[in-house]
């Protein structure tokens, strides 16, 4: 037997620098409860922590580390001696996160798919199965009799999600802490310095924002001048905004922020945010966006309100983040760190990313989960949280605010009716409005008038685009977008632009550019447009068309119409139409404009109230009742509630919220663009050049990709080295013009705003 044992060799390193396994041990328990005492579990993280590495007390596993390529599981073994020490019901809860912090959470009996389940784990016998333990371990780890698990407040129909989302909890502690101390232990052979942590704090966040904010309103009122109008609307701004911190002070829980387009919610959203972590000692704001179209535009606009501290304190986490913004390599090294446990200030990430995260069984995805503990979490446009999985999110956000310390903030024009007051089975109890007197804020910040004029062909659309030279016309698929332009173009008419997905997102900035300065100037500008464009793009046009959709969409539709207010909203309008049959609509799609179609009759004064808002999703959720956990996630997690053998893979495969995922294909928009293209046909590290090359990407299904591939249009890059995942549009060809990639069936609007 091994006089000592180790958790980490190092190469070419005498004995003495290696880890030694109580080290590594008691170091990653120490890091674990520091991290769950954020929600009163440190104990149990301890103990969890002490256990993960015990199979590592075996000769067979030191003759690993010195070259044996013999597999030794040494995961289940502290997993088994949990449940033996403290039973089936701690230590069952404890031996998920040991058996699985490297290959991920499994399925609690024997519905498992890739992996084992920890009910065929725990049947494994030393010696027979797995390697048998050196007695010197219970010298080195010392257990206590009893653990205790911190009292979970949950509601008898949830239990079973309240014991699961712990689970899920305490594996990120775990499995951060192993990750981090390994990290050190390698860095520190290596002569390395790791930069993590110092942030600046949230008080020095909110000084700077207060100052900027303070700076934005004295400039706002210089501009206005004489003009009463934006005075007014400067004035009311500020109003919305002093009267939302006022209510900081309230306990921690669930709020909700009700103001229309114009009134300011970013800033009013996040001075709460501020100021309540301020008052109630809590550890971070996480601003979650349902779109990464617009997730740059808000990070942009914390990072100039912040202003020097923004390039340490705001970490964006998503999909498309290009770090060449950043100054220097270790500000982008260290927010690479921070994108992998979220334990910086303020991060701003996705809809999909967090809810996704919260149901995940991998320890990459579940890492930062305990950094979410102690949180404000800003729920930008509330009312996109998908349908499909409504019901598990809303439990998901009960529990943050019940067990975790968290508030939570609901942020939208378009409030869902997910309140017990709305008549929501279950639903949200206790929210509190921190705008003043929202159907007030509505009548005064009143921009459009709102009407719904019947079916409209696209010889009517085209009609219309000839006789209004400002106007904007927004498409429920790419097809008609494209084709709506493609006839606008042959009628000669001036001004006349495409916004889709099919156009990469440098494409996009350029256009929106021209479209601005064309609308500022009062020069003509029509444009055809899918979704995309309701996503916080900031445009102000005389007159919107809006193709049937849910009541939500067309109010963001109406976002983009008088968004200055220089016009009298009886002057400005939105006008909804049903398309030409010829153009069908998804069912989701259809089902979302048949409600909105029954709440125009009976609110044709001002369908844009909270009144219509409010019986829209109500009759909305009432019809799609057995359709809010399509999934039944809720159910998965009630079956095991008993036993605790919860399916965490299964539900972790089930909670996709992108269920038809697309495939990126770069486009040679530019010549940086081909540089970089070029670059990583030869490359052998690909990391910075990808998040480079976002920004010339467009997101297609993946019969698409191939039948440009049949076609000979695109290639295949770098694929020696990093197989078939790259592809690049083999010149522009005729493929790619001024509307952006032409396609033979450009997908319909659910590929509009890629949300990963």
């Amino acid at each position: 037997m091994p006089t000592t044992y180790y958790a980490h060799s190092a190469e070419n390193q005498p004995h003495a620098r290696w880890q030694t396994l109580t080290d590594h041990a008691h170091k990653v328990g120490e890091m674990a409860a520091a991290f769950a005492a954020a929600f009163g579990a440190a104990e149990i993280a301890r103990y969890t922590g002490e256990l993960h590495d015990l199979g590592k007390y075996s000769p067979a596993f030191q003759e690993r580390l010195h070259g044996s390529s013999k597999p030794v599981d040494h995961a289940t073994a502290g997993a088994k001696i949990a449940v033996e020490r403290w039973g089936n019901v701690i230590g069952k809860l404890m031996a998920f996160c040991i058996a699985g912090h490297h290959a991920g959470l499994a399925n609690g009996s024997d519905e498992g798919k890739n992996r084992r389940s920890l009910k065929e784990r725990l049947a494994l016998q030393f010696g027979a199965d797995i390697q048998p333990l050196d007695d010197i371990w219970q010298q080195e780890i010392r257990l206590p009799p009893t653990l205790a698990v911190p009292p979970l407040k949950a509601d008898i129909h949830h239990c079973g999600f309240s014991r699961a989302f712990f689970i899920r909890m305490l594996y990120s502690c775990l499995v951060d802490a192993d990750y981090l101390d390994t990290e050190a232990f390698y860095a520190a052979i290596e002569n390395k310095t790791i930069e993590r942590g110092n942030y600046p704090a949230l008080s020095n966040l909110q000084t700077n924002l207060c100052h900027y904010l303070a700076a934005l309103c004295n400039s706002a009122a210089q501009q206005s001048g004489e003009d009463p109008a934006h005075a007014a609307l400067n004035r009311l701004r500020s109003d919305i905004l002093h009267h939302a911190t006022a209510q900081a002070a309230e306990p921690p829980g669930l709020f909700r922020l009700t103001v229309p387009t114009g009134g300011g919610k970013t800033f009013t959203s996040m001075a709460f945010a501020l100021e309540h972590a301020k008052q109630h000692n809590m550890r971070r704001i996480i601003y979650v966006i349902p779109f990464t179209s617009i997730i740059e535009q808000n990070a942009a606009e914390f990072r100039k309100a912040f202003g020097e501290l923004s390039e340490q304190a705001v970490l964006e986490h998503h999909s498309t983040f290009d770090d060449s913004k950043l100054k220097d390599q270790d500000s982008k090294d260290k927010l690479r760190r921070a994108s992998e446990n979220w334990d910086a200030p303020v991060v701003v990430t996705t809809a999909v990313q967090f809810f996704e995260s919260l149901f995940a069984d991998r320890s990459t995805r579940c890492r930062k989960l305990h950094n979410i503990a102690g949180s404000v979490i800003i729920l930008d446009e509330a009312q996109m949280l998908p349908p499909d999985f409504l019901l598990p999110i809303m439990q998901a956000i009960k529990e943050l605010a019940q067990n975790y310390r968290c508030s939570v903030v609901m942020c939208t024009a378009t409030q869902p009716a997910v309140q017990a007051a709305d008549g929501f089975y279950r639903g949200f109890e206790n929210v509190r409005e921190i705008a003043p007197e929202p159907e007030a804020l509505f009548a005064q910040l009143r921009r459009t008038t709102v009407q719904h004029i019947g079916q409209q062909s696209d010889a009517d659309l085209l009609a219309k685009l000839g006789e209004y030279p400002q106007m904007l016309v927004i498409v429920n698929n790419r097809r008609q977008a494209r084709s709506l332009y493609d006839a606008v173009a042959k009628l000669a008419l001036d001004g006349v632009f495409h916004l889709s997905t099919l156009m990469c997102a440098v494409h996009r900035s350029q256009t929106l550019d021209e479209i601005r300065t064309r609308l500022r100037s009062g020069a003509p500008c029509r444009v055809i447009a899918t979704s995309l464009i309701e996503a916080g793009v900031d445009v102000d046009f005389p007159l919107v068309m809006r193709a049937e959709a849910g009541l939500d969409s067309v109010a963001q539709a109406a976002g983009r119409c008088n968004r200055e207010g220089k016009q009298a909203p009886e002057n400005s309008h939105v006008w909804i139409f049903a398309p030409e049959d010829g153009w069908k609509n998804p069912s989701e799609l259809a089902f979302q404009a048949g409600v909105m179609r029954a709440i125009v009759r009976h609110h044709t004064d001002d369908l844009l109230s909270t009144a219509a808002i409010t019986a829209y999703f109500r009759e909305l959720y009432a019809l799609k009742s057995r359709e809010l956990d399509k999934e039944n996630i809720l159910q998965k997690h009630s079956k095991a509630a008993k036993s605790l053998d919860f399916p965490f893979q299964t539900i972790a495969d089930k909670f996709r919220m992108i269920k038809s995922p697309m495939l990126p294909l770069i486009i040679p928009f530019d010549r940086k663009a081909e540089k970089l293209i070029d670059a990583l046909r030869h490359a052998d590290h690909i990391g910075g050049l990808l998040r480079a090359l976002q920004p010339y990407t467009v997101q297609i299904y993946e019969k698409d990709l191939a039948a440009l591939y049949k076609d000979r249009l695109i290639e295949q890059v770098n694929e020696q080295t990093f197989g078939k995942q790259f592809h690049a549009l083999s010149g522009k060809l005729n493929v790619y013009d001024e509307a952006g990639l032409k396609m033979k069936n450009a997908g319909n609007m659910q590929a509009e705003n890629c949300t990963w």
